[in-house]
């Protein structure tokens, strides 16, 4: 008996090029672009890995726990690392990065996170961007979250290693992720003798086997789902329409602050300007029991505790993908409601009355 999920015709390179041509379209690049086979933190510690060694000095902004993440592959790699932490319940700013970066000359690399849906903030990239252009460093972002759900413009903006992923606002799988690779990004790979090479951390191999060689032979059998998976998403944002997919999360992130406010809950990202469209997270007492009960009034809701120690304080509202919706806000702040003996229904008028302004 035949599965249409699992008795599927071989993905052909063809196929496979043609998919990471989409992805490139989706990020309006000319950049290379590398479809990696499993989630972001694939090619995100490959691009360190392959960018840093010793001698190497980078300035790694922390502004959620994902920063943390690279600031120890950067030091696994001998490079010295200068930390710009800001506080997660705000963004960092192009001034502060400019001031870093002329505090440390010798900075060749620079990390950051454009939205952080851990924490619900989101950084100022095209301007931090251009400080780093001016100073001279390969630039990383990691647009896991971001890409689908507000402007992303690698190339305008000087980005020169672009991690996207298709779990968040693109609502697709985790298992698939992309990045786009300047020619000042090969070149550094190319230099760096630490750099994997016959690796499945190696961005080279792709370069040398896959690019240089027309894109005619995949290194390996790719993961045939998520590709196609990852097809799909394209397809749905394609129809529906990038401007309106990113209005939609914008919409999905004012309702859900509104709708907070006017239960008595403080956004965590005190700033709208520098809340995440992908999440709105919460200032809430006792945050892991509130969340458990939101959940056990309905299992549904796209609710979860902050990680660690923001689990005590920190409440976090998922509204990405096909959860950027009215119906999805709606149901998590009725959740919420009942979990705090509160009347849900001044929050579902705030709601929808911060949709349909954000939408006009």
């Amino acid at each position: 008996m035949t599965h249409p999920l699992l008795d599927l015709p071989a993905l052909t390179a063809e196929r496979f090029a043609s998919i990471e041509r989409g992805v490139a379209d989706l990020l309006s690049t000319r950049q290379d672009m590398v479809i990696t086979q499993g989630e972001a933190l694939l090619p995100l510690e490959g691009c360190i890995r392959s960018g840093a060694r010793p001698g190497s000095t980078a300035l790694n902004v922390v502004t959620g726990p994902y920063g943390t993440t690279f600031g120890n592959w950067l030091r696994d790699c001998g490079a010295t690392v200068v930390d710009l932490a800001v506080p997660f319940d705000t963004a960092v700013t192009a001034d502060r990065v400019a001031g870093a970066l002329a505090a440390h000359p010798g900075i060749d690399f620079v990390s950051l996170v454009h939205a952080e849906a851990a924490t619900g903030n989101t950084n100022p990239v095209a301007e931090i961007g251009e400080a780093v252009r001016a100073h001279g460093a390969l630039f990383m972002l990691d647009a896991v979250a971001s890409v689908g759900a507000e402007p992303l413009l690698p190339d305008a903006w000087g980005v020169d290693l672009c991690v996207i992923g298709a779990q968040k606002a693109m609502g697709g799988p985790a298992g698939v992720s992309a990045v786009s690779v300047s020619e000042r990004a090969w070149a550094r790979f190319a230099e760096n003798p630490a750099a994997p090479r016959r690796s499945y951390l190696s961005l080279l191999d792709w370069k040398e086997r896959w690019i240089d060689g027309g894109r005619t032979t995949l290194l390996h059998a790719p993961a045939q789902l998520e590709m196609l998976a990852l097809e799909a998403c394209l397809d749905r944002i394609a129809v529906e329409g990038l401007p309106a997919v990113m209005a939609r999360h914008a919409a999905a992130a004012a309702a859900t602050r509104a709708g907070a406010q006017a239960l008595g809950l403080d956004p965590y990202v005190i700033r709208a300007a520098e809340a995440a469209p992908v999440a709105t997270t919460l200032r809430v007492a006792d945050a892991s029991l509130v969340v458990a009960q939101a959940l056990a009034a309905d299992p549904s809701a796209a609710l979860a505790a902050g990680g660690g120690a923001l689990a005590r304080e920190m409440v976090r509202v998922n509204h990405y993908g096909t959860a950027a919706s009215l119906t999805a806000v709606r149901a998590a702040l009725t959740a919420l409601a009942t979990a705090l003996e509160a009347d849900s229904g001044p929050a579902l008028d705030a709601a929808e009355a911060a949709w349909e302004a954000a939408l006009r």
